[in-house]
């Protein structure tokens, strides 16, 4: 497996999109219908995708949230290539990232119906934090934050 960063103009990061759009929509339409006006892709500066054998398999991306924070967005991992810590990999590129850039926090947003989207970050060192902004009447988001070292 290989790790680029790119941005969202990478013609293999908005191959990947509709697939991670579909997936989100069929496993929590609601949430999915509510929160996807606020996961758009354009211009977004700093993806990170993941390849094995020349295929594109994941990716990830990190935009500013504050002068401190950086959010995660846009996770994923074919499912057929799933369990192999392809997205445990996309997850640190990305928090390495952040830290050459000056952040020191990564916050995040998923559905409480993907538990293993849960489990990565709780086990990335990720603690649930209060729904923040736009999430915060959405009972099916769950909010994360991680302190970066």
């Amino acid at each position: 497996m290989t790790i680029t960063r790119t941005d969202s103009s990478n013609k293999d990061f908005i191959e990947l999109i509709p697939c991670l759009d579909a997936e989100l929509d069929v496993m929590d339409r609601e949430a999915h219908t509510i929160c996807s006006q606020y996961n758009g892709v354009e211009a977004i500066k700093n993806v990170v995708l993941a390849y094995s054998e020349g295929i594109v398999v994941g990716c990830g991306a990190i935009k500013k949230y504050s002068e401190d924070t950086m959010e995660v967005k846009r996770m994923f991992v074919r499912p057929e290539y799933r369990g192999k810590r392809i997205a445990s990999n996309v997850l640190k590129e990305l928090e390495v990232w952040a830290l050459e850039l000056g952040y020191s926090v990564c916050i995040l947003e998923t559905s409480c119906k993907l538990s293993d989207a849960i489990r990565l970050y709780e086990k990335s060192g990720y603690v649930q934090i209060p729904n923040y902004d736009q999430y915060e009447n959405v009972d099916t988001s769950r909010c994360f934050c991680k302190k970066l070292k």
